[in-house]
């Protein structure tokens, strides 16, 4: 079992994807909490160079709070990440797959909840 969702988009910039992904999500309930420019992070840092890379921390509320109420302690496995990285002349759009980081925890009843989520998010995928 892998552990994303993927699609690459051809021909498109990181910066004009990003939008459409953002709108994406929202259509699907999430919402961006947080936001990582690993490019100018590790350039900042260390002095690497690397093409542009965002992680977006995405989370529904309402499925994050079914899960809550399932398994307390699910929140350390929080936000939802979706990545976007500049890949020559294309993107690459990736999301964890919920029901990957969920084989982790023994729970069925939350493994049915990231199904959900997964579901989700590879509409979202599917979409940009």
């Amino acid at each position: 079992m892998g552990y994303t969702l993927t699609r690459v988009i051809k021909d498109t910039e990181l910066i004009d994807l990003d939008p459409r992904v953002r709108e994406a999500l929202a259509e699907k309930g999430f919402g961006v909490l947080t936001e990582i420019d690993v490019s100018q992070t590790l350039k900042q840092k260390i002095g690497a160079d690397l093409a542009p890379d965002r992680v977006l921390g995405a989370c529904n509320p309402h499925m994050a709070y079914q899960a809550i109420g399932i398994e307390p302690r699910v929140g350390a496995m929080l936000p939802c990440n979706v990545i976007l990285r500049q890949i020559g002349p294309d993107v690459e759009v990736s999301s964890i797959d919920p029901v990957a980081s969920m084989q982790a925890i023994d729970n069925a009843e939350l493994k049915a909840v990231a199904g959900e989520v997964r579901d989700m998010l590879r509409a979202v995928i599917e979409t940009v």
